[in-house]
């Protein structure tokens, strides 16, 4: 009897897959992205992206540590090895390609204009002499600066950005149109004074990937591309992204 417990015992163990048999992935994510990465109500992260990597889960055997981390030293935890990916809308630009490797794109975006509903701006042209906001390192912190007039605030977290452009201390802010809307649009607090005033015109499409360490992690890069091919190939993704757009 006990040899028979034993081997029906063995037969359930084999049949159930183990956390062992996956491959850990250590990400980090700024969360402080709404709806791309943010902390929800039970502090837990979530979002678009998170829900798209639990998507991916599912289809391979990979699992997601991911870890909310500052957008300041993000890059710098990569570089040293204490993640082994960052899945914080990070675009894909040809400088970024020189210092670190990018799965596939998951997401395009364009940069949009946080403006108060009472601002005359309208156009790209309009932010000349004005104060412009945006979180440091990003796309649109870095597309604002060339524009010609504008003055720069730069922000470690781009709420901080939005609330000065609420209380009058800022004409606008710049960032990926997706977060531009929700904070402008749907966010209960802003959306009554602020507005996505217009978006600006890039000459290439952009898009975000998953960041990995330069010449490291290239087994974990393609069990990545896999895994979102497949929940692309599925459908699942245009559901999440039906979800949270």
């Amino acid at each position: 009897m006990l040899k028979k417990s034993i081997m029906i015992a063995l037969i359930l163990f084999m049949c159930v897959p183990s956390a062992f048999s996956k491959t850990i992935i250590t990400v980090a994510s700024d969360a402080t992205w709404p709806p791309m990465e943010y902390i929800d109500r039970d502090k837990a992260i979530t979002g678009f992206t998170p829900e798209l990597l639990a998507a991916m889960e599912k289809v391979s055997d990979i699992k997601f540590d991911i870890r909310n981390t500052a957008w300041d030293g993000i890059f710098a935890g990569l570089a040293s090895g204490r993640y082994d990916m960052v899945a914080s809308s990070v675009s894909i630009t040809d400088v970024r390609k020189k210092v670190m490797h990018f799965s596939d794109p998951y997401f395009e975006v364009k940069q949009g204009v946080i403006t108060k509903k009472t601002a005359n701006i309208k156009s790209k042209a309009d932010l000349d002499g004005k104060t412009a906001g945006a979180q440091i390192g990003t796309t649109g912190f870095l597309v604002t600066r060339k524009i010609k007039g504008v003055t720069m605030k730069s922000y470690d977290e781009i709420g901080l950005a939005v609330e000065d452009l609420y209380n009058g201390r800022t004409d606008a802010v710049v960032c990926d149109d997706a977060v531009a809307a929700d904070y402008a649009l749907t966010n209960k607090q802003y959306s009554k004074d602020l507005t996505l005033a217009f978006l600006l015109k890039s000459d290439k499409p952009e898009y975000l990937g998953f960041a990995f360490k330069k010449g490291k992690s290239k087994d974990k890069l393609t069990l990545v591309n896999d895994a979102l091919e497949k929940v692309k190939a599925s459908g699942e993704y245009d559901r999440i992204f039906k979800k949270w757009f």
